[in-house]
């Protein structure tokens, strides 16, 4: 009786091989990277998409990104539907295919005929494997989950980012950030409730999310009172407020003028015009705030008084570059005078307000041994004689409250 064969199976094509080697490394925890590039496709701008493990939801997801000559698509997908994706694209719309494991690097190449070749290559070590983390490349310092995002809708029921509102989500979580690291640095004590007053508040996002941040996440006593303009927006923040069961965050109608709290630790004051930010460092100083937050905008003042040197007249003869001067002027000044006050102030590029392209912010906290201003007053007075300046209204308060000597 002669003996029976199994019949060997056919071997797998470099296509074939190379899903399989996909998914094996999806099964395993493996995958790293994925990057398609010679882009065969009918979009004309497409270079390359470039594919990350992803968690969204405790789901295991793929993240497409999708680069074009000027901008980037992202797409999340579940494992299942992000492999039959990338078997759809290979080689229809993309001709080679790099694969990055913890344990090998695979590359799959498509001939001008059509004809796939694969190359392998393994390392003599294991790589790290990366964090598939959603936040695994930015720490968020708030939740999308918080309840008052999706009072104020920048989420939606299911606390998912609404498109429309990923640049206002971008500064949230900035703007806490530059506090989070300010307050760490600050001489706040740990166990003392937060004295916060946000001028020019608008519909809350910010004070909102610093009011939620010293609560929720740092577990602190926190009043935080937002000064508005518009009864409109108060009344819906203090609704808010009131719904969202937010103890200790307040509105008030008014601006920096007419709502002065008495003893204030955090000053914030983003976008106010011309003056309006000179009024609200002053506030913050002679409260003894902590900590100074401001975004200036427009510089009237200043810019109506500089009397430039002949040597810069060519320069400065574009209105943008004098509207820059005008600037750059004021607002060195306004840190020099926080610094001559005793703070430790920085001037650096924050993220854009929807209503402005202005993106400075003046950060200032106060040092717990003040320097001596005398030399600062020197280097104040030197610049405005160079620029012909008689008044900066930041100074003229100061000095009117006996804070400037």
């Amino acid at each position: 009786m002669s003996a029976t064969t199994t019949p060997a199976k056919p071997a797998l094509d470099p296509r074939a091989q190379f899903l399989a080697q996909l998914e094996t490394s999806l099964q395993q925890n493996a995958f790293i990277k994925l990057v398609l590039a010679r882009h065969v496709g009918s979009e004309a701008d497409l270079q390359r998409v470039i594919i990350k493990p992803l968690t969204v939801k405790d789901q295991a997801c793929l993240s497409f990104v999708y680069r074009y000559k000027t901008r980037d698509i992202t797409r999340n997908l579940p494992l299942p539907e992000a492999q039959a994706l990338i078997a759809e694209l290979l080689p229809e719309s993309f001709r080679n295919a790099h694969l990055l494991t913890l344990t090998d690097e695979v590359q799959l190449e498509f001939s001008k005929k059509g004809k796939p070749m694969l190359h392998r290559n393994t390392p003599q070590q294991m790589r790290e494997a990366p964090a598939a983390g959603h936040d695994r490349e930015k720490k968020r310092y708030l939740e999308l989950t918080r309840p008052f995002l999706t009072d104020l809708g920048v989420t939606n029921k299911q606390h998912e980012l609404i498109p429309a509102m990923s640049r206002k989500w971008k500064q949230i979580n900035k703007f806490i950030e530059v506090f989070s690291h300010a307050l760490s640095s600050s001489a706040l004590a740990e166990g003392q409730p937060v004295r916060v007053a946000d001028f020019g508040s608008g519909k809350g996002y910010l004070t909102f999310a610093i009011h939620d941040y010293l609560r929720n996440s740092l577990q602190r006593e926190a009043q935080v009172t937002g000064v508005e303009l518009r009864e409109d927006m108060v009344t819906l923040c203090n609704n808010a407020a009131a719904r969202l069961e937010h103890p200790g965050l307040v509105f008030q109608h008014g601006d920096v003028r007419t709502v002065v709290p008495a003893e204030i630790d955090v000053m914030i004051a983003l976008h106010a015009c011309d003056i309006a930010t000179d009024y609200a460092i002053h506030t913050g100083i002679r409260c003894g705030a902590a900590i100074i937050m401001c975004s200036p905008c427009c510089h009237k003042q200043i810019r109506q008084q500089i009397q430039s040197p002949s040597l810069l007249k060519p320069m400065l003869q574009y209105g943008l570059h004098l509207g820059q001067q005008a600037e750059m002027v004021t607002d060195s000044l306004r840190a020099l005078y926080l610094e001559a006050c005793g703070y430790e102030t920085k001037v650096f590029e924050f993220i854009s307000l929807e209503h402005t392209n202005k993106n400075k912010m003046i950060l200032a906290v106060r040092r717990e041994q003040p320097q001596d201003p005398a030399a600062l007053l020197v280097k104040i007075q030197a610049l405005k004689d160079f620029y012909a300046i008689e008044e900066h209204c930041l100074e003229t308060l100061l000095k009117a409250d006996g804070l400037l000597a």
